[in-house]
């Protein structure tokens, strides 16, 4: 009987993060670093103006150090907040980290809805960053399973004036050999681990 891709991408999830909540504090703030550095040399990023990035919980790459990077670098940064009433993403712009965010849904920092300035839609943004649980070489993208980065990739159409470039920043040991595809999946175009940057486009 055949492994259904539900199946699989419980197994696939459960495994990595697993892995992921084993790797040691000290090993994590070296590896943090290291995608970090990489991460800002990403040709892409470099000549974005406006970023959307997120604000890391658990074991998770800690991508509020790419968050403070891209502030101080003068980029526009807009930050999900997660809408209980649509049970969607709604995006704001933040300047100002200590003042505009606040512990939401499972402790993750948000952005206080009354301190900021709400985005339309996506394609007032230029690169965005993911994240995620899994990746492949191919660029397909594993979630925590909720839905929610599904449902706001799903509102970029091929119409759009401005599609943001669309990347990733991992551990190396989250990078696995397939994910399971659906139809309406939006895969990323980089990978960005402590060892490599990946073109996912490349390999299509």
């Amino acid at each position: 009987m055949p492994v259904l891709p539900t199946t699989l991408k419980q197994t696939i999830r459960k495994t990595i993060l697993a892995q992921r909540e084993q790797l040691p504090a000290d090993i994590r703030v070296v590896l943090n670093t290291a995608i970090t550095e990489r991460l800002m040399q990403l040709h892409e990023y470099r000549q974005a103006e406006t970023v959307l990035g997120y604000m890391n919980f658990g074991a998770e790459f800690a991508s509020e150090l790419w968050v403070e990077r891209a502030l101080a670098e003068g980029k526009r940064l807009a930050l999900p907040k997660v809408n209980h009433h649509t049970n969607q993403l709604d995006l704001y712009w933040v300047d100002d980290l200590e003042n505009q965010l606040m512990a939401g849904l499972w402790g993750i920092r948000e952005p206080v809805v009354e301190r900021c300035e709400r985005l339309d839609n996506l394609n007032e943004v230029e690169f965005a960053m993911l994240p995620g649980v899994a990746f492949a070489r191919d660029g397909a993208r594993l979630g925590y399973g909720r839905g929610f980065y599904d449902k706001l990739l799903a509102s970029m159409t091929p119409d759009m004036p401005q599609r943001p470039v669309l990347a990733a920043a991992a551990f190396a040991l989250q990078i696995v050999e397939f994910i399971p595809q659906e139809a309406t999946d939006v895969k990323v175009e980089w990978i960005i681990t402590e060892q490599e940057t990946i073109a996912c486009f490349v390999n299509e």
